[in-house]
């Protein structure tokens, strides 16, 4: 990272209102910022793009814990872009929050005598530009523009110029009416479903940690139990793994891309289990919900199957698992003890505290899906179940560009949206590893085509922080981002309900009532 010490100035010394600028070149011409307005200097840093934004942003970085916005200058300037070598540099000011703008050359830190500014009064009529606040002249003919650093960030970023002169309150609001959404739990039961040997199971969530996607294999330990298949890491803590079709008795396959392992707690540690697939997320009301039958039960050792749900009218059963029954026996337990880390247990315990919460204590859970190579997430909560895309969809004249179609789902109408397009991303083509994530969005069920599921991950909420508000449509949509420095990872966090507009979820509705099942039969 450069700093101004490298340019010849420090940062403790105090300096007069417009006489010492930070000079940098763009384009083979000289321009410059007061000092006072710079904090730093860093090189170019790896970006995590984001949607709906202006086109002069580059993306968002990390700096030193805090997310930071990166412009390229180049084109708040009506400059052509050019690509990134090693001289670029970003110059990160402060604009209310901090901001970087990408220039092509970072010159040096001048001091100048008041009589060398040439005020842009007196060219600004010629020369129209509403960011140019003066021109240095040296004595050699050589000049240097000034440019002013609050109107370049109102010209791209109406939201952060707003935000400096504290005018803006959204983000507050906004974060207020989801904390009063997450107070309003309805009397339901949560559950992560999925299926081994075709039949569907479920998991309470609050005994889920999360769901990654299995690796393409399991370090295996000699001599190891007969559930235990070996240990993977994640991220840098060794995680025992053990078979879910071990434990109930079938047959062991090889992983394949759709497994996936669901981390569970247990008394006393963690545990990844590997399912066949995982199906969707369930909310169902406890009226549905009943205890296994006693004589299904047995006698003996108790079933892993605690109860079941009725779905469907009765024609969908889901049985409910109960984690610690999954591994009660003693031999178990100390087999997945001997592929724990000694420090593991003071990370892993829960404080007394939140034992009786809904399990996510100071955590939230998220769905992860990929769109290019950045990463989103919505909340668990909001998703109802991920499909694969099917071969054709029943295209919809007169609808939204991003609408897809509509594709028959277990006797369904399910409006289908194009993210990539409903974001502003160019659209690919179809590929195996694309998902429709269906979520529902003022009481309708819509799906979203994504490029991939990645998992489902527990967040932690004190890296959650408002995303930087870059034009009004990217700040309703993508509200929130979790900065993961640690995992060199930046996720953005989508606000499902913005995802259609009124109108927009008014003809998802109607066109839901328009078509009957029966048009969409062979989908």
């Amino acid at each position: 990272m450069d700093t101004a010490e490298d340019y010849g100035v420090e940062y403790g010394d105090e300096f007069d209102e417009n006489r010492e600028f930070v000079t940098f070149d763009m384009a083979g011409e000289r321009y410059a910022f007061p000092m006072r307005r710079v904090q730093e200097i860093i090189r170019m840093p790896t970006v995590v793009k984001v949607p709906l934004g202006p086109p002069s942003l580059e993306g968002l970085a990390n700096l030193r814990g805090r997310v930071l916005p990166v412009v390229s200058l180049r084109r708040c300037c009506a400059m052509e872009p050019t690509e990134h070598d090693e001289t670029t540099r970003v110059i990160v000011v402060d604009g209310g929050v901090p901001l970087g703008f990408v220039v092509d050359r970072v010159s040096s830190v001048v001091s100048i005598d008041p009589q060398q500014m040439e005020t842009a009064d007196a060219v600004q009529a010629t020369v129209n530009s509403d960011v140019l606040v003066g021109v240095i002249k040296s004595g050699e003919g050589g000049m240097t523009t000034v440019l002013d650093v609050d109107r370049l960030i109102g010209s791209q970023f109406t939201r952060l110029a707003e935000k400096r002169g504290g005018r803006d309150t959204s983000a507050a609001t906004r974060l207020a009416a989801e904390d009063d959404a997450e107070a309003e739990l309805d009397d339901t039961l949560e559950l992560v479903s999925f299926a081994v040997e075709g039949q569907e199971y479920a998991l309470p969530i609050d005994q889920v940690q999360e769901i990654v996607q299995a690796p393409e294999s399991v370090s295996h330990v000699p001599n190891a139990g007969s559930r235990v298949l070996g240990v993977i890491d994640l991220r840098g803590r060794l995680l025992p793994v053990v078979s879910m079709r071990r434990v109930f008795g079938l047959p062991v396959t090889p992983l394949e891309p759709q497994n996936r392992i669901v981390v569970v707690s247990i008394d006393g540690g963690i545990v990844g289990v590997v399912m066949d697939t995982v199906r969707e997320v369930l909310r169902v009301p406890h009226q549905l919900v009943a205890p296994l039958p006693g004589v299904v039960a047995g006698e003996g050792r108790k079933t892993e199957v605690e109860s079941v749900c009725r779905l469907e009218a009765g024609k969908r059963l889901v049985s409910v698992l109960n984690v610690n029954r999954m591994f009660d026996s003693p031999e178990v337990r100390n087999e997945i003890a001997d592929y724990r880390r000694e420090d593991e247990q003071d990370m892993i315990d829960e404080p007394e505290d939140i034992a009786d919460d809904d399990g996510r204590g100071d955590e939230e859970l998220f769905v992860v899906f990929r769109l290019d190579d950045e990463e989103y997430a919505v909340d668990v909560d909001t998703v109802q179940e991920i499909i694969r895309v099917p071969e054709a969809l029943i295209r919809v004249p007169k609808s939204y560009a991003f609408v897809e179609g509509l594709v028959n789902l277990r006797g369904t109408v399910l409006p289908v949206v194009d993210l990539r397009t409903r974001l502003g991303l160019g659209r690919t083509e179809r590929d195996e590893r694309q998902r429709i994530v269906v979520l529902i969005i003022g009481g309708v069920r819509t799906g979203f085509i994504v490029d991939s599921v990645a998992e489902v991950a527990r967040v932690g909420r004190n890296v959650l922080e408002p995303a930087p508000e870059l034009s009004a449509e990217q700040a309703r949509v993508v509200s929130r981002v979790a900065n993961l420095p640690e995992q060199q990872r930046m996720l953005l966090l989508v606000q499902v309900d913005q995802l259609l507009a009124a109108d927009q979820a008014d003809q998802a509705a109607q066109l839901c009532g328009d078509v009957t099942g029966d048009a969409l039969v062979g989908v």
